[in-house]
């Protein structure tokens, strides 16, 4: 096993913003339950297999993983995160880390995970390729990304967000849009992976009322505290106005999002 490296600075940002309300946050990964569920049903998770979840972070798929009899390992640059994953999942193998510098040797495990993780990196490409590093020859790596924006209905509240976030640099190159086909597949096989299908799924999260609502999205990438305790109200409301559309007529929400796949071979 490799001695796990200090966090670079880009993910010991987002492991401080994703733990920030690590509760809320845990609350809110339950619901993507599905997402794991169907990628278990593509690869398949035998008794024994060696299962390392990177971006782990409350440890919702790693227990899926534990209930199929594997062994696993999660590693996500969320400390207080991989304390609410060794809650969840307490014979997990989990560490602090950072995706682009695994602590874990060559050739160890029987399948790969990172479920809206990967893009987090500095370098998609590089993680991708620790990925496949540390997956046995011939190991499905499962890639998960957001799906159509079109068919997303939590992508209605990024213009209310973004208002609140820091503006990216006038030379950041725009975001490669991982959903439309072949854009992943061309990432991954620069990474040295061989994607080998892809694949779209959609479900919808619910949440019970305004509240719920907007106390979890909060959570989500750290976005009330970038936001501040003096604008988080302001935030909120935004957000809350915005999946106005989706509200039931019991009083809760019902967003239904796509998510789009690939799975690829170390």
């Amino acid at each position: 096993m490799r001695s796990t490296r200090p966090l670079t600075e880009k993910a010991e940002r987002w492991g401080r913003l994703w733990g920030s309300r690590a509760a809320d946050w845990a609350e809110d990964e339950d619901q993507q339950v599905p997402t794991y569920e169907e990628a278990i049903r593509r690869v398949g998770i035998e008794a024994r297999q060696r299962v390392l979840d990177i971006g782990c972070g409350s440890g919702v798929f790693l227990r899926l993983a534990a209930e199929h009899e594997a062994e696993v390992f999660g590693v996500d640059a969320s400390g207080s995160l991989i304390e609410l994953a060794r809650s969840r999942v307490p014979g997990a193998d989990l560490r602090v880390g950072d995706m682009q510098f695994l602590p874990y040797d060559d050739d160890s495990f029987d399948l790969v995970t990172g479920f809206n993780s990967f893009f987090f990196a500095a370098d998609m490409v590089e993680a991708l390729r620790e990925a496949r590093r540390v997956a046995k020859p011939g190991a499905a790596v499962v890639i998960q990304v957001w799906g159509r924006p079109e068919r997303c209905a939590l992508d209605a509240m990024k213009p209310a967000a973004h208002e609140f976030m820091p503006a990216p640099p006038p030379d950041a190159p725009e975001p490669p849009p991982l959903w439309k086909p072949g854009v992943l597949e061309q990432i991954a096989t620069e990474a040295g992976l061989t994607p080998e299908a892809s694949f779209d799924t959609s479900y919808a999260f619910e949440y019970a009322d305004e509240e719920t609502l907007g106390r979890l999205l909060l959570a989500a990438a750290g976005i009330g505290e970038v936001a501040g305790p003096s604008r988080e109200g302001k935030l909120r409301a935004a957000i809350v106005e915005a999946l106005e559309p989706y509200r039931t007529e019991s009083g809760g929400y019902r967003l239904e999002n796509e998510w789009h796949y690939v799975i690829a071979r170390a």
